[in-house]
């Protein structure tokens, strides 16, 4: 990770909320607040792992953030450029370096189109070919770029496995030399074998390119193994953010406890502390007052179910919500 001290992208108070309409009229009744105030940053060259249960706003907030779906609130800013601000042909000029690698190879790709449709439609948008030729020859050093043969650029998407797919989308996010990709669940599909190759072509790609990555997940093991920090999302919030090795060795927030708890060992007979969360996830149209995760809380106190808590500082860049000091 570049120890530079500017972030390539910087997100403030970012909230994404979306109006639930009821009668004849589609009257406003209700907000879901799948995002709800989130703040970090991206370093050049690092990714930041996101993760939480399903339905905790890990999605919402990295397409907010590159405005597939447009933020009820908040600030983002890339390489120095608001995004939140821009439109028409400067928004489009920052889409360029900021790509998506989606969680469904199956859905992602438009089963009518080649692989050098798929790929190069980018290309052609954005007129980085000055011929068919070299928008040919472009696309196939990327399909050598991502494992594959470059001869497959005239298949179709039915044609390949779920891996070959999810290759294909990480060519098609590659192939405008962006500097930031939102990785959606990018290996959630997969099997077990394939999501270790697609990990190590990612960081394999980040390091020899400089990339910064997003990588939203739920699978706590594979952010452990990608991400050079870690936060945690709870009913979407930011509940605790850390560097990866303090993460896991020294949790602060509760609900991250019982996270790392889950996570399966290699080591079948050592001695786990487990921690299983009663209840379910509230819901984000109406989210508990105080801490939101007080409902499922095993150290629950009185004034956690009315106020909300304090973001503490733990050192080295670990902060946490949380009435608990620990």
């Amino acid at each position: 990770m570049s120890s530079s001290s500017q972030p390539i992208l910087s997100v403030r108070g970012l909230k994404k909320y979306f109006p639930v309409r009821k009668g004849l009229f589609a009257r406003v009744v209700a907000q879901v607040k799948a995002v709800d105030d989130v703040s970090f940053d991206v370093g050049q060259g690092e990714t930041l792992g996101l993760v939480g249960e399903s339905g905790c706003g890990k999605t919402t907030a990295g397409r907010s953030i590159l405005r597939l779906i447009e933020p009820t609130a908040g600030q983002v800013d890339f390489d120095g450029e608001s995004v939140t601000d821009a439109s028409g042909f400067a928004l489009r000029a920052l889409r360029q370096h900021m790509q998506i690698i989606f969680q469904d190879p199956y859905a992602s790709l438009n089963p009518r189109m080649s692989v050098s449709e798929i790929v190069g439609e980018g290309m052609v948008i954005h007129k980085l070919a000055s011929s068919r030729h070299d928008l040919e020859q472009r696309v196939r050093e990327l399909l050598a770029q991502t494992g594959l043969d470059p001869n497959y650029v005239n298949r179709y998407p039915h044609e390949f496995s779920g891996g070959q797919r999810q290759r294909i989308g990480i060519a098609r996010a590659l192939s405008l030399s962006p500097k930031f990709i939102v990785c959606d669940e990018a290996v959630s599909a997969l099997d077990v074998s394939i999501q270790a190759q697609v990990i190590n072509l990612l960081m394999d790609l980040r390091d020899k390119m400089g990339l910064s990555f997003l990588f939203v997940a739920h699978d706590l093991s594979v952010v452990r193994h990608i991400s050079h920090r870690v936060a945690v999302m709870y009913l979407g919030r930011i509940v605790e953010l850390a560097p990866t090795r303090e993460l896991f060795r020294a949790a602060r927030h509760p609900y991250t406890k019982a996270l790392l708890s889950a996570v399966p060992r290699a080591n079948p007979k050592a001695k786990v502390d487990r921690v299983v969360l009663q209840g379910d996830v509230p819901s984000p149209m109406n989210p508990p007052p105080g801490c939101a995760f007080h409902t499922r809380c095993p150290v629950v106190m009185d004034h956690c179910k009315t106020e909300l808590p304090p973001l503490r500082d733990a050192g080295g860049g670990h902060t946490y919500t949380c009435h608990l000091e620990d």
